[in-house]
């Protein structure tokens, strides 16, 4: 059993949280604490695995709580939950550099609670059980020719954790992660795949280049353009380019806005795949990579909370794969070899 300790200042909050776990047979709620100086005192009693720690409450806040943790041996793994602002996300991006291992946004009314149960049960299963990972020494980087694009929305998180552990740390291709979330919370997703993938993750910055054995996150408030630098020897390389655009389907950083884009660079050296998502995102962009001639694949409906992303895909009759989540990592590592193969 997993035991798990809830930290919140809202009765409201403590009441849906212990609510949506108590039917999971692997998670046992073991005690709620009403703020940070409450969870110091039930983290030595209780002994939890793992503890969901609000950020703001009075008395002790969530930072307070992490500082506190910080230097001891054996402690419970934190999922920081966060309200949409501007201040949250900053100090949810500092929450893990003080130590917590992962965050997820509060539900902003009832009607969206039941929509975090799935994503919230998977976290504290992935933070059991996905190690931390101690990256050897970083050879120099290259620009990159072929490139992996992943697309997701809700439910895509946990995702990512599963399938970036899992990537062949020699992957010979960059990645770049267009992953639908709200402004300030893209920097805290990097930083957070960055812990648990063999490859080194960050968000995306104007101008970056796409560069192989690397993942990008889509900065989220910017369309990610890929462009393409023309190297010479007939070789293009690609370029991000962040575009303030209006949104497309409601949304900026749009998944379509970035495979489309890489699509016209990389052209049948395009590996797309598309997780879980709301929407229809990602459909216009997965026939665009298929269309110049790359690989593209979707997850399989039983591993996503949502399906509306993949089913665009599936709609437009573009998609070479459906694939379990559990085997996409391989997946990914069979296209790209196939391709090195081919370049030779």
């Amino acid at each position: 059993m997993i035991r798990v300790l809830i930290v919140d200042d809202s009765l409201f909050i403590r009441t849906i949280l212990r609510d949506l776990l108590k039917d999971s047979p692997d998670i046992e709620v073991v005690g709620t604490a009403v703020n940070g100086i409450d969870a110091l005192g039930k983290i030595a009693e209780l002994r939890p695995d793992v503890i969901t720690l609000d950020i703001e409450m009075p008395r002790m806040n969530g930072l307070g709580v992490l500082e506190a943790l910080q230097g001891k041996s054996v402690g419970p793994k934190v999922i920081v939950l966060s309200t949409l602002t501007s201040r949250q996300a900053d100090m949810t991006h500092q929450a893990l550099r003080l130590g917590a291992d992962d965050f997820m946004l509060k539900p902003r009314d009832v009607p969206n609670v039941r929509g975090i149960e799935r994503e919230l049960i998977q976290k504290i299963r992935n933070l059991v059980s996905l190690p931390a990972v101690v990256r050897s020494p970083e050879p120099q980087k290259s620009e990159a020719d072929t490139v992996v694009l992943i697309g997701s929305s809700a439910g895509g998180p946990p995702m990512l954790d599963s399938l970036l552990s899992a990537l062949p740390a020699d992957l010979p291709a960059a990645v770049v992660i267009t992953q639908h979330m709200p402004e300030g919370f893209t920097a805290s997703l990097a930083e957070r795949l960055n812990r648990i993938s063999p490859l080194p993750v960050k968000e995306t910055a104007n101008g970056d280049t796409l560069q192989t054995g690397s993942v990008l996150v889509s900065k989220a408030g910017y369309h990610t353009v890929i462009s393409g630098v023309y190297a010479g020897a007939g070789r293009t390389h690609g370029r991000v380019v962040h575009s303030t655009a209006p949104p497309l389907h409601a949304v900026r950083p749009a998944v379509d806005t970035t495979f489309t884009s890489a699509a016209r660079v990389f052209g049948p050296r395009t590996v797309s795949v598309i997780l879980s998502g709301m929407g229809s995102d990602g459909g216009e962009g997965t026939l665009a990579v298929k269309t110049a001639g790359g690989t593209t694949m979707v997850c399989a409906e039983e591993d996503c909370l949502v399906y509306g992303m993949a089913r665009s895909a599936l709609a437009r009759d573009c998609v070479d794969r459906v694939v379990p989540l559990r085997n996409i990592a391989r997946e990914i590592g069979r296209a790209v070899s196939r391709l090195e193969v081919n370049h030779v």
